[in-house]
């Protein structure tokens, strides 16, 4: 694992587009994996004006997000589809993308078709990670073993609680949601994760300097043969 120190989240989202840029112009028909959360808004941001610029173009390129929640309408403000929708879909000219249906009566029907829709597709080419408090990529949260193909998970209290700033209700904070696996993430061609803030430092210093372990699930890209880490000095402070 490769690790960059920024001075702000400013620079570490430029630093990430930067990277976005370069697999989309190198490669026009590149598979785009995304994530969602405050820490890739102002990659996404970024992407956007460059767009805007005529840097860019994305109409051969085709987008697989992370995850989504279980149980929220696609139309919810809250739901995974809407925020890709405000915070990037709306500004550039993507060929296609897809997230996870977390309102599927399938449920596991819904895991298999995603798994096959991203292989269908050739598989991603770069996959973008947050990190959670507790070590989580994706919705993959701390266990016994693991994941590898997409799959419904129980969302852990310490997730629930970060998520709660989203929702105006505390009630209205889902427990469950539908990830890709850690699987078909270690299986993306390159992995930029990106951190930012003190509360992400526990998490940080697991990932990169702790034992592999499913107990902290983005400690296996230690395991993967292309992964940059991209953060600011609040969460590398214990690097």
């Amino acid at each position: 694992m490769v690790v960059r120190v920024f001075e702000s989240p400013e620079q570490v989202s430029t630093a990430c587009a930067m990277l976005f840029a370069s697999q989309v112009i190198s490669n026009p028909r590149a598979v785009l994996g995304l994530a969602t959360g405050s820490s890739p808004i102002g990659t996404y941001q970024q992407l956007i004006n460059w767009y805007n610029e005529d840097i860019l173009d994305f109409s051969e390129a085709t987008s697989f997000n992370l995850d989504e929640y279980v149980g929220i309408p696609e139309s919810n403000e809250c739901s995974y589809h809407c925020f890709m929708q405000n915070q990037l879909f709306h500004g550039i000219n993507l060929k296609a993308s897809y997230l996870p249906d977390g309102n599927s009566k399938d449920m596991r029907g819904a895991c298999r078709n995603y798994d096959k829709a991203i292989k269908k597709a050739g598989g991603i080419d770069l996959q973008l990670l947050g990190i959670g408090r507790n070590g989580h990529i994706g919705f993959n949260e701390p266990s016994d073993a693991f994941s590898f193909g997409t799959q419904v998970v129980t969302l852990t209290p310490s997730t629930i609680d970060a998520n709660r700033r989203f929702f105006d209700e505390h009630e209205e904070v889902p427990s469950m949601a539908i990830s890709m696996g850690v699987g078909t993430i270690m299986a993306s061609r390159r992995v930029v994760m990106i951190a930012m803030g003190d509360d992400k430092q526990d998490a940080v210093y697991g990932a990169v300097k702790g034992p592999v372990t499913p107990h902290l699930p983005a400690s296996i890209l230690q395991m993967h043969q292309d992964c940059i880490l991209l953060c600011d000095r609040k969460a590398a402070a214990q690097l």
